[in-house]
Parts: structure tokens; sequence; C-alpha cells
């Protein structure tokens, strides 16, 4: 059994898309971060950055021993997952090394410039020009990088569905929701059509949708949310 933490953003999703996709059993944490669950000393004990997504696998891999496993960061709990069950991640090294350097450019590009972008578009529209131009100027730029990768291409490596879709995938799935359309970037969009019909990939995508939508309830969550400082990651 694995425990799994977890609130619907593109992060989360890229977890519970995976989970499903490998059908593995699972039992569902909600960690309202709106209501600063992630800061909770239990929580920080599991995902020392206070984000989630977050897991503890009650029967670690072989190799990790018997206890239970706690793993944070999404990118180490793709990576993880996909290993343990023997799917989504190639065999052949090259294309291994290949699915690497698109998880990692997910978790240092894509994925950070388009929660920036996200932040600006729907907590602070209009009020900060310049950082709203960068980060839509670079969430633009990695759409780019993605559609000339896709390319004559089904998928981001090799010809099948990896890891490495399932983790950029949710990013992209949120674009036209941002204000940036597709339109400009076919490869992209028949890539994000071709994903979003998987069944798993739906489910993953639909667990929690009850609690999407939610918006700090207070200034106080507010701050607490948005301006952390080291303070807030010791539970100050």
């Amino acid at each position: 059994m694995i425990d799994f933490y977890y609130w619907p953003t593109p992060n989360g999703w890229k977890i519970s898309i995976l989970l499903e996709e490998l059908d593995l059993e699972y039992k569902l944490i909600p960690v309202d971060i709106n209501a600063g669950d992630q800061f909770e000393p239990a929580f920080l004990a599991i995902s020392p950055n206070n984000r989630m997504p977050a897991i503890v696998d009650h029967e670690p891999a072989p190799g990790y021993g018997e206890e239970p496993l706690a793993i944070f960061e999404s990118g180490a709990i793709a990576r993880y997952l996909a290993e343990k069950a023997g799917r989504f991640m190639p065999e052949d090294l090259r294309l291994r090394k290949e699915v690497d350097e698109w998880l990692f450019w997910q978790v240092g590009n894509l994925g950070p410039m388009g929660g920036q972008m996200s932040h600006f578009v729907n907590y602070a529209p209009g009020d900060h020009p310049y950082s709203y131009k960068r980060y839509t100027g670079e969430y633009h730029r990695c759409l780019g990088v993605l559609e000339r990768r896709l390319e004559g291409r089904d998928y981001l490596v090799g010809e099948t569905y990896t890891i490495a879709d399932i983790v950029n995938w949710p990013w992209v799935l949120i674009a036209k929701a941002m204000g940036q359309p597709l339109d400009e970037f076919p490869n992209v969009a028949a890539w994000r059509q071709r994903v979003k019909e998987r069944p798993a990939v739906q489910k993953g995508v639909d667990l929690g949708r009850e609690w999407r939508g939610g918006q700090p309830k207070t200034e106080a969550a507010r701050q607490r949310l948005f301006n952390q400082t080291a303070d807030t990651a010791r539970g100050g």
C-alpha cells in the first residue's frame, strides 16, 4: 500500500496519473495547500520542502529494505514508481538517459515557469506587469521547446509513452486555462490530446476534482502560502 499525499494541481496530477497508469493500490491523503496542511509537522517529516506530492511506500521496491519508504519531489517519486513497476521507463540506456533529460527539464523549466505564470495569472493579475511578461514569455519558450521535440514524434522519448510524457503533460493541460492557446504549437496540441485520451490520465486528473479552485480563506493563510521564508519551513 502507498500513502499518497496529494492536492489537485499539475504537480499532484503527475503522480495521480502514474499511480492510475500502474494500477497501484494507494491510500489518498489530502494535503489542503490553501489551509496550510503542507506545514504540519507530520507532513514536514515526509516532505522537507513543505510541498506535495509525497508518498510513503509500505512495501518498498527490492533493495530499499523493509521499513516504509518516504519519497518527496514529484520527479523522484515518478522515477521510483516506474522502476519499481518496471513500466514507462525504457530498458535501453540511451533512451533512459533521454527520459531523465526530459524529467529534469520539466522539474527545472516547464514546471517552475508554468507555476510562476499561474501565480501571476490567478492571484496577482495586472499587479506586476514585468513578472507577468517574464513568466508568460518563459512558459511560451518552453512550449516551443516541446514543439521542436515532438516534431515527427508521438511521444517525448522513443516511440512509446514514458514518465517523461506523464510529468510534462499536466503543465501543458492547463495552458489554455492560463490564457496560452496552443494554436501555434500543433505538435504539442496533438500530443496533449493523445495523452488526454488515456483512461488512466482522465482518472488521475479527476482525482479530488471537488477540491479544485479553492483560495486561501484568510489573509494569514494567503501570506503563509505566498510569502514563505525559512521561518515558514521551520514551522515559524
